[in-house]
């Protein structure tokens, strides 16, 4: 089976496209949960001479102050 999708698709791509097709899947109430529970996020500060800058949230592409 992998012969099909590996020239086109890395696994993780794969497993994402399969993942996004079960949430969607879903019944609304439990695809709106799947879908939050999906975000994810990332908290990021820049250190200048020993100190913290401002910590900033990332979630997806966008980054969000």
């Amino acid at each position: 089976m992998t012969q099909f999708w590996k020239p086109t698709f890395t696994y993780l791509q794969y497993a994402q496209v399969c993942a996004r097709a079960v949430r969607n899947s879903l019944k609304e109430e439990a695809r709106v949960v799947a879908i939050r529970r999906d975000e994810q996020g990332l908290k990021y500060a820049k250190w200048e001479a020993g100190k913290q800058g401002e910590l900033k949230n990332t979630v997806g592409n966008r980054t969000v102050a």
